[in-house]
């Protein structure tokens, strides 16, 4: 199932409600996601566009010279990742925004980066697609997800666990990332799986765009 039954209004609400714990809640998660997001984000480069940008955990990783913007259903979250952004010096752009109707033109990023976020959207399928179209000639998506495991008893669980997710955070940890990404009809370029085939990196382009990705940890 790739869709939610909640509303858009309701997932706003549960992060508005979340955001003065997250980040303290997310402590511990951080020791693990930190290489990864690190991993992910060093082939970043020029306009930038952060789908789902909560409180801002991306924001230490991403190289000098990216121009950000991040855009996020939670004003509340918005309000955060701002204060870590002046901590950190970085000059980004905020925007409340939904995922699957980005106000930009066709072709305005160069990177479209989502951490963690295609577990929260409606329709991930749509958001994938806007993703897409916002991305310039050459441009690449960035994705780092969680989701169904490469191991069927974990995925079992998490499809038990589903349910309860889904009512308090809005997050559905069984979602197939990888189906969701060649549902979109996005070009997948390289993509890892870890934390026991739960956690998903995966470099991808639209269909069209066929300039080369370097490797992550390549010159180039």
């Amino acid at each position: 199932m790739s869709r939610t039954a909640l509303t858009t209004s309701h997932i706003r609400q549960i992060y508005d409600r979340l955001a003065p714990r997250y980040d303290r809640g997310a402590a511990v998660l951080e020791c693990f996601l930190g290489r990864y997001r690190k991993r992910l984000l060093q082939r970043a480069r020029g306009r930038v566009l952060e789908v789902g940008i909560g409180t801002g955990r991306n924001l230490p990783y991403y190289p000098p010279g990216c121009r950000i913007t991040g855009i996020d259903l939670s004003p509340e979250m918005l309000r955060r990742a701002e204060a870590l952004a002046a901590r950190l010096g970085r000059d980004v752009t905020l925007l409340p925004m939904d995922a699957e109707e980005l106000s930009f033109p066709a072709g305005t990023f160069d990177t479209v980066v989502s951490s963690l976020t295609l577990c929260t959207v409606i329709d991930p399928i749509r958001a994938l697609c806007e993703m897409a179209r916002v991305i310039a000639p050459g441009g690449r998506i960035f994705l780092l997800e969680h989701g169904r495991s490469s191991h069927l008893w974990l995925s079992r669980l998490l499809d038990r666990w589903a349910p309860l997710r889904v009512a308090r955070y809005g997050c559905h940890p069984n979602r197939n990332v990888l189906a969701l990404v060649q549902a979109a009809d996005l070009v997948i370029l390289r993509s890892e799986r870890h934390l026991l085939g739960t956690l998903h990196l995966v470099w991808a382009r639209p269909q069209g765009s066929a300039l080369p990705l370097t490797a992550p940890g390549q010159n180039g």
